[in-house]
Order: C-alpha cells, then sequence, then structure tokens
C-alpha cells in the first residue's frame, strides 16, 4: 500500500467515525473528502461530491455562504465559526453549529480548509420555547401588576368615595344629635364628643390606607403631582428634608410605565429610609433623549452590592417592575456615601396624557 493509499484509508477512517458533518476542500473550495454524516446530510453519494465546489452540490444561497466563509478562512488564516440553517433532504429546516479551519502544508502555506458542522436543530428548538416561556411570563407578570394595580385603585376609590362619605354623614348625624340632645347634656356631650374624635381619626386613617394602596392622584394628576406629595408625605413621616427637582414635566408615559415610576421611586424612598439611615434625600427628574431618567440620591450608609446581586430590599421588584415598562433601573452605592437608584423609562409616542377634570 503506497503512502498516499494509507493517507486516503486513515483519513476516510476518521471521517466516517464522526458523528457530525466533516470535510476537507482544497485552495478552490473543491472537496477532497467529506464523512458519512455529510453524505447522510446531502442525501447524495460520495461520488456526487468528491472533486466538485459547493455551487455544484448545494442551493445557491447555501453555496454562497460556504463559498463566502471559505475565502475569508483563506484569507485571514484563521479558525471561523457560525451558525446557519438549511433544509434537509425531507425539507425540513435544520440548524447548524460550524467550525471552518485553514489546512497549511510542511511550509505554512495554507493549501485549503477542513470543517466540522455540528446539527443543533434541538438546541435551538429548546432555546426559542425557553425564549417564548419567558416572553409569556413576562407577559403574564406584567399583566398580574395590572390587575393588582386596577384592583388597588377600586379599592382605594371606594375607600375614599363610598365609606368616606358614610364616615363624614355619621359625623354630621352625630354632631346633629349632640346639638338636640336635652340638657344636662354634660356626660351625653363628651361621649358625643369621643365619638366624633373616633370618626375623624377613621376618615383620616381611611384616607391614609386608599392613598397607600394606590394613590388617587397619579391617576388624576399626573407623576410629578404624584411625586410631590409622595416626597412631602415621607418628609413629614421620617422627619426627615426629601426634596423633589423634577424637570421632566408632565412624561407621556402608558399607564404602566406611569405606575412603575412612581412605584420604583417610592420604594427607593422606603429603603433609603427605612435600611439606609438616611438624613437627606434628593427625587430628581430628566428627560434623555426618548426616555425619562429619574433619580433617588441619598446620605445613608450605601447599599451592600450582594443586595443588589440577590433582590434584597425590593431590588429586584423594582427592576422588574422597569423591564416590564420596557425600561431599567441602576442601583449604584458606596459604603458610608449613599445609594443612587436611578430608573430609565421610554416614553409613550404621541402627545402627553391630559389630567382628568
Amino acid at each position: 500500500m503506497s503512502p498516499t493509499d494509507a493517507d486516503r484509508r486513515l483519513r476516510r477512517a476518521l471521517l466516517d467515525n464522526m458523528p457530525d458533518m466533516a470535510w476537507l476542500k482544497d485552495r478552490d473550495s473543491r472537496y477532497l473528502a467529506v464523512s458519512a454524516a455529510y453524505l447522510e446530510a446531502l442525501g447524495v453519494a460520495e461520488a456526487d461530491v468528491i472533486g466538485k465546489r459547493p455551487e455544484e452540490v448545494w442551493p445557491p444561497e447555501v453555496a454562497e455562504v460556504y463559498l463566502r466563509t471559505d475565502r475569508a478562512v483563506l484569507k485571514s488564516g484563521k479558525r471561523r465559526r457560525y451558525e446557519e440553517s438549511r433544509r434537509d433532504p425531507a425539507g425540513e429546516l435544520r440548524w447548524y453549529d460550524t467550525i471552518k479551519s485553514p489546512i497549511r502544508d510542511e511550509s505554512g502555506r495554507i493549501v485549503g480548509t477542513v470543517g466540522i458542522s455540528r446539527d443543533i436543530t434541538r438546541r435551538k428548538a429548546s432555546e426559542a420555547e425557553l425564549i417564548a416561556s419567558r416572553a409569556e411570563l413576562r407577559r403574564l407578570s406584567g399583566a398580574e401588576q395590572r390587575a393588582r394595580e386596577s384592583e388597588r385603585a377600586r379599592i382605594a376609590r371606594e375607600l375614599h368615595d363610598e365609606l368616606g362619605q358614610t364616615l363624614t354623614a355619621i359625623k354630621m348625624q352625630l354632631v346633629s344629635l349632640k346639638s338636640s340632645a336635652p340638657i344636662p347634656a354634660e356626660a351625653l356631650g363628651s361621649r358625643f364628643d369621643r365619638l366624633i374624635g373616633i370618626v375623624d381619626r377613621s376618615v383620616v386613617d381611611l384616607r391614609r390606607i386608599a392613598t397607600e394602596l394606590r394613590p388617587l392622584i397619579l391617576d388624576e394628576l399626573g407623576l410629578p403631582a404624584a411625586l410631590e406629595w409622595l416626597t412631602q408625605t415621607v418628609s413629614e413621616q421620617a422627619q426627615l428634608p426629601v426634596t423633589l427637582d423634577f424637570e421632566a414635566g408632565d412624561p407621556p408615559f402608558d399607564p404602566d410605565a406611569r405606575t412603575a415610576a412612581f412605584r420604583i421611586v417610592q420604594e427607593a424612598l422606603t429603603n433609603a429610609v427605612r435600611h439606609g439611615g438616611a438624613t437627606r434625600v434628593r427625587v430628581s427628574g430628566r428627560r434623555r433623549g426618548e426616555a425619562v431618567e429619574i433619580a433617588v440620591e441619598d446620605d445613608g450608609r450605601g447599599i451592600d452590592p450582594s443586595s443588589t446581586a440577590t433582590g434584597r430590599l425590593g431590588l429586584a421588584g423594582m427592576r422588574e417592575r422597569a423591564r416590564l415598562a420596557g425600561g431599567s433601573v441602576e442601583i449604584l452605592g458606596e459604603a458610608g456615601r449613599g445609594t443612587t437608584v436611578t430608573v430609565r423609562l421610554p416614553l409613550t409616542r404621541g402627545r402627553a396624557r391630559r389630567p382628568r377634570r
């Protein structure tokens, strides 16, 4: 057996024992050898491939890709890897992970190319299913958040309008009853006063609960007014300065983005006051092209970087809200130098929403 025959037999043994499509080509992209898996994928005999160029074997659109990548490898002398799709003999679309490398002779001159192509159709199908599942989870998560906000708004409005009116009516009846009660009314009057005080406190508590559920001002007057109310409320409750510098006007957000902006700022303020040990907080808003950036900066102890990674302190919820609205949240902190939470949300194209009258 001549050395050439021995080389050929060894090459054939190697190629035919490879489960993937494999081939050797000369500098003119003519096939010198192909694996059994290659012939099976092509649906032809070896004699129909050896000595031929890609355009003589493959459809034009496939051959063009093979010739282009062959030229790139021959010119650069470097390995090239890419994913490709083509139809098999049965007409089914299949995906392949392809690697091509240069072949060099003893002097280092490039004399051809060698390639291997692995069928990754199942992997691609799994990736597509995973992407679809994630998209469905996002859709469901967004729908759940919208339903929750809608229910909060309904309950808040009912508490504010219906139960609030009922308590006000009770107070008016008590006041009327007190004024018409027969004398001596000292004991009875003081009892009425206590009852009226209870009703007054109930009205205050009712309004607070309704506002915490869903601030009606957000829907009626827009984001700037809602943020002004929020910063004032936090400042009064926490007894620390919370300033608002909102220069973005009333952004033309869609309802989801408007709610996301408010809730993220609300969560960031809560973190600054309850967990960050802040003594002052600043909320600012700016237009940035087709988006609005809102930043919440505090001078607290600074957030632990591991908190941002593990989703503590509601940080994961902030990011999820922003992502569902097409935006993002960036959280920066340094020990002893405070934390800055920046939310960036895209604007809705078209005119800004008009406040309800």
